[in-house]
């Protein structure tokens, strides 16, 4: 059995939202809590363990953009030949929300967290002759993973909504490949 285009796009944007979460996660449990502090004469150097969590945060941002720009073409594909115009898919208010707020969620959340671990891995000369040399906050990873898992089951319910506003617009029925007829025409008798 083929699948069909809708289905290809869900499987893809589940795919590479639930990879972010695993790449999220994993950086998250790779992470050191802290660096270890070598005083200097002026400063503290601060030398972290090598790990990979930022490039795992990198690597899980770049999949729920994956995600989120597969999720976006799958709302505007035209389907067996026929698009919905973007007015009539963003009429609903819940569709706009899904629309503007999931672009910006677990990317933002996981792009500010990558790239805050990896300026205090390349910032590491401090003047504080006190500085502990600790990382990113404990957890920022997780639930940055935790957000981009959200975003792909909303960016699922977001082609469900298309779904039916494509099917209310053409009043077609996709999985019958029939045009509904729902009304009996009544004659006058």
């Amino acid at each position: 059995m083929a699948l069909n285009q809708a289905t290809k796009f869900a499987t893809t944007v589940f795919f590479f939202g639930c990879l972010s979460f695993v790449l999220g996660i994993v950086a998250e449990l790779k992470k050191p809590a802290a660096g270890t502090p070598i005083p200097g004469k002026n400063g503290v150097i601060c030398i972290f363990p090598k790990d990979p969590s930022v490039a795992m945060g990198a690597l899980s941002a770049i999949s729920v953009l994956i995600s989120s720009a597969v999720g976006l073409i799958a709302i505007h594909f035209p389907y067996k030949g026929q698009s919905v115009p973007r007015k009539a898919l963003l009429a609903s208010k819940t569709m706009k929300i899904f629309y503007y707020v999931l672009t910006l969620t677990g990317a933002g959340a996981t792009l500010f967290n990558t790239i805050n671990e990896g300026l205090i891995h390349a910032r590491n000369v401090h003047e504080d002759l006190e500085y502990g040399c600790p990382t990113a906050k404990t957890g920022l990873f997780g639930g940055a993973s935790f957000l981009n898992l959200d975003a792909c089951l909303f960016w699922l319910v977001c082609q469900m909504l298309v779904r039916n506003a494509r099917e209310d617009y053409f009043d077609y029925d996709e999985d019958q490949g029939e045009i509904k007829d729902d009304y009996i025409q009544i004659g006058n008798n």
